[in-house]
């Protein structure tokens, strides 16, 4: 049961661990630095009950929402191939070439419940991948395929999950049926999270309409969008995960975020980025608390068997080592398929390389969803049917959740080094591409402005210039030099020494409106450029976040002048 007291240590012991994340420098992942954290606070007595299914509700969605959020659309449709055989076929091939090897090391366990192991340690933890990987110089396109492929696979095997368990405990299988089902439960989750995101994002679009617009009434609608879709999917009986992931996608092609007013937008990134922090912390927090009890049933399992604890280990890494090498065995399926399907189309192909390829291989960590899916297998105490040897199925697999959150920590930063930096920038020039196009977007619309309200030239006789055409033809020379030197540096200060502070604050004044006409010459520009798809969705977000700290620091600097009174 959770207590105040508990949630307080909680949070706390998350924010202890970016400190000593810091302290060691990086180098021990904040997976590993939690779970030690949650392991010693059940020593010190410390219990938090993991319920499975309020698990799944309260962190599943909001994260898979905000990764789904952080996945260029660009990339998930030119990977969407490698990322769904990933996400569904590898999973399904998992289950059941898994499941019959373990039944054949671990005979005591009838084929069905080796099923339901299989099953649950198929799909990748989404949370887990993006915790070991933050912070590191991943290529792009390996780290886009990681976030995609978690997105689905976690829906997959939850599915293949309750059909094995099903079985487990009638005893009544059909592939037919389970094929079709599979197809409806995943099929309907994501029309329902489409359609439910389709219509928020309508509903918001008539209220900005009608000026009923509230920055902190739209940032928590956006929160609980992705519990509703959860919730509606599994009402009925759909996958609530897929909903998640599909009403995230579609919120953000419809443009409702774009159409969000800009502090709204700043400072809905500002909660998520917190919210992201603190669920991904407790969700390995939980696991680590969960370890003692884990390990003193693994203890009492043995001895049932009359088995030494080291054997235990022994079956762990072995099962492991299995899941290890089906998933290698996918992921080159994966690269050979891409590799005939470029030669096919006459297009292109980039070597993805052995690093990278184990890279893939060891970043299929399994985590908190793996576990709260053999949590939530029948124990018998709320009157129901006991599933067949229970306790084996957990303890086995909370030690494969162990052994690949310590494979994924020391073998992802070997593979990084044998990686070409070329590799990994990727994005980064994309990114920088861009920037100058918008910088040359600014320099364009001010020399326009500029040359409109030009001197005469020498020994030509014309009109004097306007006070105001002055003052404009004055900043626009100074903004000029100032984007300039920061397509060369990317920083520069601006400096007015005027003396006369009636005409410096109508320089600031003018130098305001021409700032906010560059602004909205480079949105359009950025909106072009995603159009031709020179840039993917995320860049976009990337820049348009600076621009929108722009408009405020704009904003911010117009209230600060003074007034004009009339004279």
């Amino acid at each position: 049961m959770l207590t105040v007291e508990v949630i307080l240590l909680l949070l706390w012991l998350a924010a202890v661990s970016s400190l000593l994340v810091t302290l060691f420098r990086r180098k021990v992942p904040q997976p590993l630095i939690l779970i030690v954290l949650g392991v010693g606070a059940a020593l010190c007595g410390v219990h938090v009950g993991l319920h499975s299914e309020l698990f799944m509700f309260v962190f599943l969605p909001p994260l898979l929402f905000a990764d789904a959020f952080r996945m260029p659309l660009r990339e998930f449709n030119a990977l969407r191939g490698p990322i769904l055989f990933l996400a569904f076929g590898l999973v399904v091939l998992n289950t059941l070439v898994c499941g019959y090897v373990i039944h054949w090391i671990v005979p005591f366990l009838a084929l069905p419940v080796c099923f339901t192991l299989a099953a649950a340690l198929s799909p990748t933890d989404t949370v887990a991948v993006s915790s070991l990987i933050q912070g590191r110089h991943v290529p792009v396109r390996l780290l886009q395929l990681l976030s995609g492929e978690a997105l689905f696979n976690d829906a997959s095997g939850l599915v293949c999950f309750r059909f094995a368990m099903a079985d487990a405990l009638t005893g009544e299988f059909s592939y037919r049926q389970a094929f079709g089902s599979f197809l409806l439960v995943s099929l309907g989750g994501l029309v329902i999270g489409g359609a439910m995101a389709w219509a928020a994002a309508r509903i918001n679009r008539e209220l900005l309409r009608r000026g009923l617009e509230d920055g902190r009434s739209q940032i928590v609608f956006i929160l609980l969008l992705p519990f509703l879709t959860y919730a509606a999917a599994e009402a009925v009986e759909c996958s609530g995960i897929l909903a998640a992931v599909a009403g995230c996608m579609v919120f953000k092609l419809s443009g409702a975020i774009e159409e969000a007013a800009t502090t709204t937008r700043l400072q809905a990134n500002t909660v998520w980025i917190m919210i992201s922090y603190v669920f991904n912390a407790l969700i390995f927090l939980f696991l680590g608390l969960q370890l003692p009890a884990l390990l003193s049933s693994a203890t009492t399992v043995m001895q049932m068997r009359h088995a030494a604890l080291w054997q235990y280990g022994v079956l762990v890494a072995e099962i492991y080592g299995i899941m290890l090498a089906m998933r290698m065995v996918g992921v080159w399926l994966c690269m050979s398929g891409r590799w005939v399907a470029a030669h096919v189309g006459h297009r292109p192909y980039q070597q993805t390389g052995i690093a990278a390829s184990l890279l893939l291989t060891f970043a299929g960590v399994r985590g908190a969803v793996t576990l709260a899916a053999v949590l939530s297998l029948p124990s018998g105490l709320d009157g129901t049917d006991v599933f067949p040897a229970r306790e084996a199925v957990v303890v086995i697999a909370a030690g494969v959740i162990v052994f690949s959150l310590l494979g994924a920590s020391i073998a992802i930063p070997l593979c990084l080094r044998f990686i070409p930096p070329e590799l990994v920038d990727t994005a980064a020039q994309e990114e920088n591409m861009a920037r100058q196009k918008l910088i040359g977007t600014a320099l364009a619309v001010l020399r326009k402005i500029h040359d409109t309200t030009a001197e005469p030239e020498a020994g030509t006789q014309a009109q004097p210039l306007a006070v105001d055409d002055a003052v404009r033809r004055d900043v626009a020379e100074r903004m000029i030099q100032l984007y300039e030197s920061r397509l060369d540096e990317e920083s520069a200060d601006l400096h007015m020494n005027d003396a006369d502070r009636a005409n410096a604050v109508r320089h600031a004044r003018e130098e305001l409106a021409l700032r906010l006409q560059v602004l909205r010459a480079e949105r359009q520009l950025m909106r072009a450029m995603v159009a031709r798809r020179e840039i993917n969705d995320q860049t976009e977000w990337k820049l348009q976040q600076e621009l929108d700290y722009e408009e405020q620091v704009i904003h911010f600097q117009s209230l600060r002048l003074p007034h004009e009174h009339a004279s």
